[in-house]
């Protein structure tokens, strides 16, 4: 397929180049369907799912935190001390309270 892209306008040019991302899109997402599937024929063949096997790889996620400060006006909200410091804490510590002030 040969395209004179020198006589495309500049729009003609960006719609060919979105056709272009799209197909590739679409193209890897059929080849990735088609390997699950193939996997998964594989997997069936040897008395096993495939989650069955991928399961093992797929558990390791971290366990939620405990929960280490608690809001002193609200004993509901609590915060890990993971992430984001939510306002509460913020607002707490604006207010000259330390950290240890709010432990649990």
């Amino acid at each position: 397929m040969n395209v004179d892209l020198d006589s495309l306008s500049l729009k003609e040019l960006k719609s060919l180049q979105n056709q272009v991302a799209a197909s590739i899109a679409s193209f890897e997402d059929r080849k990735k369907k088609q390997a699950i599937a193939e996997l998964e024929d594989k997997a069936r063949e040897l008395g096993f799912s495939l989650n069955e096997l991928l399961g093992a790889a797929q558990s390791r996620k971290r366990a939620p935190g405990k929960a280490r400060y608690a809001n002193p006006a609200n004993r509901s909200e609590t915060w890990t001390g993971r992430g984001r410091k939510p306002r509460w804490v913020e607002a707490a510590l604006k207010a000259g309270k330390a950290l240890d002030d709010l432990t649990i």
